[in-house]
């Protein structure tokens, strides 16, 4: 029988591991916006219809979008939205704006949502507020698509006020654009 102690080489095997994973890219990028159908998916958090319905608002003052179609995720803000969902939001638009990612779980589920719409070939602008920048940028490289860019507005969400919600509706029209046609920076 072999002593374990006469061996002369010890192998160690680094706990943080390697992920091997390949980017999806995004979704083309749009020339111009006129024309075309803006869809809104609303996760149902607090406040999030009011900061979608009121993007979506300042953003028809800017732009002649064909259509605005409206979904609301009733099953949960911290959950996924159902694959036929996606797939009705992907056959009855062309771009999205979804919200809201506040939280950990809410967060991680809206850059999942926009990322399977981006991966149907519709460019998508996720809301998120400025305390989760982080966990977005690893969401998004954990699933696959590190170049998405969200829309980031001030935190919180849940408790603003009228003025305040008027302030972020501001911030998601300007960013969501850049988001749609390519110009969006790194976060």
């Amino acid at each position: 029988m072999l002593d374990d102690r006469t061996r002369t080489s010890v192998e160690i095997f680094d706990p943080r591991g390697v992920v091997d994973l390949e980017s999806s890219p995004l979704a083309d990028r749009k020339n111009t916006l006129s024309g075309l159908r803006l869809g809104i998916l609303d996760n149902s958090k607090w406040n999030a219809n009011k900061l979608l319905r009121g993007a979506a608002a300042a953003l028809s003052d800017q732009i002649a979008f064909a259509s605005v179609n409206y979904y609301v995720k009733t099953h949960g803000f911290s959950t996924d939205a159902p694959p036929e969902m996606i797939s009705q939001i992907a056959s009855e638009n062309d771009i999205v704006l979804t919200a809201i990612g506040d939280c950990g779980s809410c967060c991680s589920c809206c850059i999942r949502d926009a990322i399977a719409l981006e991966d149907l070939g519709l460019p998508t602008a996720p809301i998120i507020t400025t305390e989760f920048v982080n966990e977005t940028r690893l969401t998004r490289a954990a699933v696959g698509m590190p170049g998405l860019r969200p829309v980031v507005i001030d935190h919180p969400v849940s408790s603003i006020t009228a003025e305040e919600v008027a302030t972020r509706v501001a911030v998601i029209a300007a960013q969501a654009q850049e988001v749609w046609v390519g110009t969006r920076g790194d976060i």
